[in-house]
């Protein structure tokens, strides 16, 4: 069959295989909010097929592009119920799930989702799962993360139903952990000391040609039962990386000295202070470069022939990451995995608050802005331009965050202008939102209980205007949260008063972007 275009018109996409009757196959995606995921769907989708995500948030996927032309299953890949109704007629499944920083007992959690896809995959006979693994070398010490993509990877070829793993490693693309890593470290350290690792060989690979593998394994023959290599043409050590992309950047190439006293936590808390990227996520990616990862052998080529124009050289890569990036156009990031630890439950309602503890600030406004400027402001916040008040105060907090291991604020929003559900924001992740009207919050942070930050917009019936509403909520976990709560209270008065007063300040300017509202509110100190 012909190659289609893909969504983004920039790279040829597979085309489905239809079924004997002529109908068009059904593929199922775990994982489909993911950075993977989220590109992987629309390419089904392009491809021909019939697309079914299993999410925990339906809400989440609906805020996608793709949310309304997909079959949404609410429900996780452990829980039995919601799996066996996900697989029903699958011809393919993706298995996009891991658990990153699911803390100690990640390993357990990993296997009992993965046992209970394999049997529900078997028990429905599934066509093929296809499982995105971990690039790893053979009969050496591997990292406790990379072992267990390699345990579900040998779960999924043993269940019965035709697997097809594709191991890969270093993904680069706008919005990849590694990639986000190599920018802000080579572009924050003008001298960089690194761990003993930086001379190892690795073979990164674009995002571009995992998506064309994952497409061209739902047309492996149903006999192949077995996981393959997958990696680009370029084979460098991560010394490498970083000076190919400053290169790429306009930057000058950074010394780097390797120092064998840096160990992996220590180095995982050094790019969590200087990156982005929190250290739950950091540590298992420095983890996976302490042993060379470059590919043993090529079958994957008999299975799945490279893209037409081959596939694409790392330096390549980092230049379409760094067009993406600048014309505000990444399709998804590490950020969309919810994968801090946060709290899944959404903020409840007002009536089950009764008989437990609560700590709330309300705060309310009137401006003669129009509720839409008012908005406009409202939907704008965080990242370049800022929180609209005690810009000292939330830098503060934000490094108490990155000292404990928490993101801070330098994780910034995936674009200047739009927020969806589910998108993170600083320390925040967007719980819910109703155009125009209300913005909830939930924060990542790290504190001793759970958060939410809710900010209205609504017409002013009796003055004329809008009426801003902003409300935080906390719910403390044990003595230590009623003692953080109390701590912090006199900083309320300057951070959350404040902000009330200088986003209706900034309305009644009635800035034509974002970025002019952030000079106004600079400017109003």
């Amino acid at each position: 069959m012909e190659d289609v275009s893909s969504p983004t018109g920039r790279e040829p996409v597979l085309s489905a295989l239809p079924r004997p009757d002529g109908s068009a196959p059904r593929a199922l995606v775990l994982g489909a909010t993911g950075y993977i995921g989220g590109r992987l769907v629309p390419r089904l989708l392009a491809a021909g097929y019939e697309v079914r995500v299993l999410v925990r948030d339906p809400a989440r996927a609906s805020a996608f592009p793709w949310g309304d032309r997909v079959e949404v299953v609410d429900g996780d890949a452990t829980d039995a119920a919601s799996v066996a109704d996900a697989v029903r007629d699958v011809d393919v499944l993706y298995y996009l799930v891991h658990s990153m920083s699911g803390g100690k007992d990640f390993r357990d959690a990993d296997r009992r989702a993965a046992e209970t896809v394999a049997k529900a995959s078997a028990a429905a006979s599934v066509g093929r799962i296809v499982y995105l693994g971990g690039l790893h070398p053979e009969g050496v010490p591997l990292s406790p993360h990379l072992r267990s993509r390699v345990e579900v990877g040998r779960m999924f070829l043993d269940s019965g139903v035709p697997t097809l793993v594709l191991q890969a490693g270093v993904v680069i693309g706008s919005g990849s952990a590694s990639f986000e890593m190599v920018r802000h470290l080579t572009e924050v350290l003008p001298y960089m000391p690194a761990p003993k690792w930086v001379r190892n060989r690795i073979q990164p690979i674009a995002v571009r040609d995992v998506l064309h593998y994952l497409l061209g394994a739902a047309r492996v023959p149903a006999e192949v039962n077995r996981a393959v290599d997958i990696g680009g043409p370029d084979v460098l050590r991560y010394g490498q990386m970083m000076n190919g992309y400053a290169v790429e950047a306009g930057l000058p190439q950074r010394p780097i000295a390797a120092l064998p006293v840096l160990t992996p936590r220590l180095a995982s808390h050094w790019v969590n202070l200087v990156t982005p990227i929190p250290r739950s996520i950091a540590r298992p990616l420095v983890e996976s470069l302490q042993n060379e990862c470059i590919m043993k052998d090529h079958d994957v080529d008999a299975l799945i022939p490279p893209p037409e124009d081959g596939l694409m050289p790392y330096r390549t890569a980092v230049r379409r990451a760094l067009r993406r990036v600048e014309a505000d156009a990444i399709e998804t990031s590490w950020q969309d995995s919810e994968v801090m630890g946060a709290p899944s439950d959404p903020l409840p309602n007002d009536p089950d608050w009764a008989g437990r503890v609560v700590f709330t600030d309300v705060r309310s406004a009137h401006t003669s802005a129009s509720p839409e400027a008012l908005w406009r402001v409202i939907i704008g916040i965080g990242g370049e331009n800022g929180w609209y008040s005690s810009p000292v105060l939330w830098a503060i907090r934000g490094w108490m965050d990155r000292l404990v291991g928490g993101i801070g604020l330098a994780r910034g929003r995936r674009s200047r202008d739009r927020l969806a559900v589910g998108d993170a924001l600083d320390f925040w992740r967007v719980e819910a939102l109703e155009p125009g009207r209300m913005l909830r919050l939930r924060a990542e942070m790290k504190v001793p209980g759970l958060a939410w930050l809710e900010l209205r917009s609504s017409a002013d019936e009796e003055r004329g205007g809008s009426r801003y509403d902003q409300r935080a909520v906390f719910f403390p976990r044990g003595l230590a949260g009623r003692l953080y709560w109390l701590a912090v209270l006199p900083f309320h008065g300057f951070v959350f008063a404040g902000m009330a007063r200088r986003i209706t300040a900034t309305a009644e300017a009635e800035p034509g972007t974002a970025a002019e509202a952030a000079e106004v509110t600079a400017a109003s100190g």
